[in-house]
């Protein structure tokens, strides 16, 4: 009785599932893999997904495994292995340390570089490594230039998000994305670099503009951030050499994917390995944010329980009924809404859930309409991570640390800049997306 009335309303029950879910993720008072975790558990509990990998002789496509996406899973673990170790070898912080002399210690430009340094190095790790690497620089420069870090931090978050939407390891949506739509490295690249780099200058430029006034201090403090000393800061010079040449083969193995046809997972797969036949796995194993992999596997599998029901295929006909079937409505709803709404909860469970339903709307639409919606589905979920204090993780560990620093970020600070700077990278790229693909 209990199996027939599950199997009747299993698009209620596993959509309830994921939005429960959803809800104790945003009000973060249980750590969030453990509600992915407890979602996974109860969806199989339930039978919305099959315990079992075949069905007589064949392969059950219901089985629970066959929707945890391992393409993301092995891409995000090595590539947070080669982050791990090439950061020991400080040559993250010999960069930035660089590109502060090169500013001479005149606070706006310095700005300027920190916030471009982090946008470029978020592209190719992830945004939380690429905060954590910059946070000691920048308050060491605002001690130094007797200045509130709070400008120079909030441009670095804007920046890192902003940053990593420009490529497939970016941020993990792009990763979600890629490996659901079949989208390359360099289709990425091709793609949305040009609308990043757009979006990240007038970003700079404004937030300049609005924070000079704080951005000043006297010749004698910029001399000591001008004539900083970065001789020391490089720790292991053969493990610099090594991490990176691997870093360097690993995005080029991303690069020529297209003719080698290696999967980018592959590819960080090998890298990593390399780097750990050098170095104790143990001690690198430890340092892996298996939070976030075992997140991403629990989601997969709520998300699955939906899929398999058949409700991601009703929310893609719903979207497609309300757009009226028409590419450019269902491509600025799709941009627009996950903008707002990756704003307000983390925008990886949302990735998690659209991917699928674009993947029906494919089926019904074919691939030529679908092609603009994956790119916006990219920009709204990866920028809209800015708006608010929670959209991305990034933001939370920055505003945490500022707080041990003594500096606060309020939550209501950081989304006045938060909805302007969201603001103007969705309409640039609304525009972007309709030049290009919709005109």
């Amino acid at each position: 009785m209990l199996t027939s009335f599950i199997s009747e309303n299993s698009v209620a029950i596993s959509a309830t599932i994921l939005i429960i879910s959803y809800i104790f993720i945003a009000l973060e008072k249980i750590p969030k893999v453990t509600i992915a975790l407890l979602g996974a558990g109860i969806t199989l509990l339930l039978g919305l997904v099959s315990q079992n990998k075949m069905t007589g002789d064949s392969l059950n496509p219901y089985y629970f495994v066959s929707f945890i996406d391992f393409n993301v899973i092995f891409l995000l673990v090595s590539m947070m292995i080669i982050v791990n170790i090439s950061t020991r070898s400080g040559v993250f912080n010999w960069i930035a340390n660089e590109l502060l002399k090169f500013t001479k210690g005149h606070p706006v430009p310095i700005f300027c570089v920190l916030a471009l340094f982090t946008a470029v190095t978020s592209a190719f790790l992830d945004n939380v490594t690429t905060v954590i690497l910059i946070m000691p620089v920048t308050f060491f420069i605002a001690r130094s230039l007797d200045i509130n870090p709070f400008p120079l931090l909030i441009g670095e978050v804007f920046a890192s998000n902003i940053g990593g939407t420009a490529t497939l390891i970016g941020d993990p949506p792009n990763i979600i994305i890629g490996s659901a739509a079949g989208l390359s490295f360099m289709d990425f690249v091709r793609v949305l670099t040009p609308v990043i780099a757009l979006i990240l200058i007038t970003v700079i430029g404004i937030l300049a503009f609005i924070f000079r006034a704080g951005l000043k201090t006297t010749e004698e403090k910029m001399q000591e951030v001008a004539n900083i000393d970065n001789s020391k800061t490089i720790k292991d010079k053969r493990l610099l050499v090594r991490s990176v040449l691997v870093l360097g083969l690993v995005i080029l193995g991303f690069v020529t994917h297209d003719i080698t046809h290696i999967e980018t997972c592959v590819a960080a797969m090998v890298g990593a390995s390399v780097l750990l036949l050098f170095e104790k796995p143990t001690e690198i194993l430890k340092d892996v944010e298996w939070n976030t992999i075992f997140f991403f596997i629990g989601l997969f599998i709520i998300i699955g329980g939906v899929e398999a029901s058949g409700g991601i295929k009703l929310m893609a006909e719903w979207i497609l009924k309300v757009t009226q079937g028409s590419q450019t409505a269902t491509s600025m709803l799709i941009l627009w809404a996950s903008g707002i709404i990756s704003g307000i909860i983390d925008n990886i469970p949302y990735t998690a859930t659209m991917s699928p339903m674009l993947v029906e709307i494919q089926k019904t639409m074919g691939v030529n309409y679908t092609v603009p919606l994956w790119w916006c589905l990219s920009l709204g979920a990866c920028l809209g991570g800015n708006m608010t204090m929670i959209g991305a993780a990034a933001n939370v560990i920055v505003s945490e640390n500022a707080a041990k620093e003594g500096f606060k970020i309020g939550f209501m600070q950081f989304m006045k800049y938060g909805v302007i700077v969201v603001g103007i990278s969705l309409a640039i790229s609304s525009a972007y997306i309709y030049t290009i693909f919709l005109k």
